[in-house]
């Protein structure tokens, strides 16, 4: 069993638990030594007077904290020791924040935390429940091994989890670092958008981490394998070129139209089988379209009218609950609108709940709803999952 890497407690509002902290994760990367070319020596680092040549023992070392280039303040480790911020054992819950609000690049290290004994297991329970129930997390923070650390505490199932968290003057703004971003509210062609939403949807799956793996830790130990073999090693092949702005309508609709047909659920290679497919110049084993229009896997259409696997009435139109477009006009239940096609958040409010209805949302829009709805759990769901939830009695706004 792991040994925790601190002890203390944690209070919430008047109550107080004792817990300890686990580290959650651990390095699978492959380590090499350093060697000499040509022999088995290994190569040692040393602590070396850069003026004299000689090596330094430790206890001889003191910090500096240079002033000008050759000037410095010493600092010697007791004299740190006496100022840093001692050996606090509470984690105090001053606040709390929906989690979608905190950005990723906030986080840094996660732990476990745990109940010291088994007579704290109703709280410990609770207050993971409650966080779960809420989805929050609670802000705090905690001083661990001589540095304080900003962290947030939530829950997963049957666990709290504690990320530390960088401190705001640590994160980078990306205007700073990344050259040449598009400028913000930058308009983009709205069947682009549309077109690029839809090829998000159809390539959404369920998260479970045991579908990925390190396939370059794999890479390297097959490399090791094959030069103890003496075999020939084959590298990696190049990347995809880069879209072309002229063809990325192009692009995209071929991506959606090969995501629908082979269905959601495909695997980590499949995704990249997908856009190394749509990267190049065309593959044989793509639907052919005929004067623009794209006939893979779907029912061929009559004067611009789509009737995938559905039912036509007499005369054309589709059965009642099922809309009708013709010289861009759009019927609903069998009855012409004047106006033209009517957008997916203009139905009546009768069924604004309905699955139906909320299936022509984005994921965004759906999370939106979510939110108003208070609906629990909304930042962990798909979007399939939000559609099922919102749909529920009562449930959307």
């Amino acid at each position: 069993m792991a040994r925790p890497v601190w002890t203390g407690v944690l209070t919430f509002g008047l109550v107080t638990l004792p817990v300890g902290l686990y580290t959650a994760t651990e390095d699978h990367t492959v380590h090499f030594h350093q060697l000499q070319r040509g022999t088995s020596d290994r190569i040692r680092n040393k602590r070396v007077n850069e003026r004299t040549g000689k090596e330094v023992d430790t206890d001889k070392i003191v910090k500096g904290y240079e002033l000008e280039e050759g000037e410095y303040v010493v600092v010697e480790p007791q004299e740190l020791e006496e100022i840093s911020p001692g050996r606090s054992k509470v984690i105090d819950l001053a606040g709390f924040v929906d989690l979608h609000q905190v950005e990723p690049v906030y986080f840094g290290r996660t732990y476990y935390v745990g109940p010291r004994g088994k007579e704290y297991g109703k709280v410990y329970e609770l207050m993971r429940a409650a966080l779960d129930r809420s989805d929050k997390a609670g802000i705090a923070t905690l001083t661990m091994r001589g540095k304080e650390y900003l962290t947030a505490l939530r829950a997963q199932p049957g666990v709290l989890v504690l990320h530390t968290l960088h401190w705001s003057d640590e994160v980078r703004d990306p205007a700073d670092v990344v050259p040449e971003l598009p400028q913000l509210g930058a308009k983009s062609d709205s069947k682009e958008l549309r077109t690029a939403e839809q090829l998000i949807d159809a390539l959404t799956i369920d998260w479970d981490p045991g579908d990925y793996h390190d396939t370059y830790e794999e890479r390297v130990k097959r490399l090791v394998a094959a030069k103890r073999e003496g075999e020939e090693v084959v590298g990696e092949p190049e990347p995809p070129e880069s879209t072309n702005v002229i063809d990325l309508m192009e692009v995209l609709s071929r991506s959606v139209e090969q995501s629908r047909s082979r269905g959601r659920g495909g695997g980590r290679g499949k995704q990249d089988t997908d856009r190394e497919e749509t990267s190049g110049e065309g593959s044989a084993s793509r639907s052919k379209t005929s004067r623009g229009k794209e006939t893979a896997g779907r029912s061929k259409t009559s004067r611009g009218k789509e009737t995938a696997g559905r039912s036509k009435t007499p005369r054309g139109k589709e059965t009642a609950g099922r809309r009708e477009v013709s010289r861009g006009k759009e019927t609903a239940g069998g009855k012409e609108t004047a106006g033209g096609k009517e957008a997916a958040r203009g139905k009546s409010a009768r069924r604004r709940g309905s699955s139906e209805d909320l299936a022509a949302l984005s994921k965004a829009e759906l999370y939106e709803r979510a939110t108003a709805a208070d609906v629990p759990g909304r930042s962990k769901m798909t979007r399939d999952q939000l559609v099922e939830a919102l749909a529920r009695p009562g449930a959307a706004a």
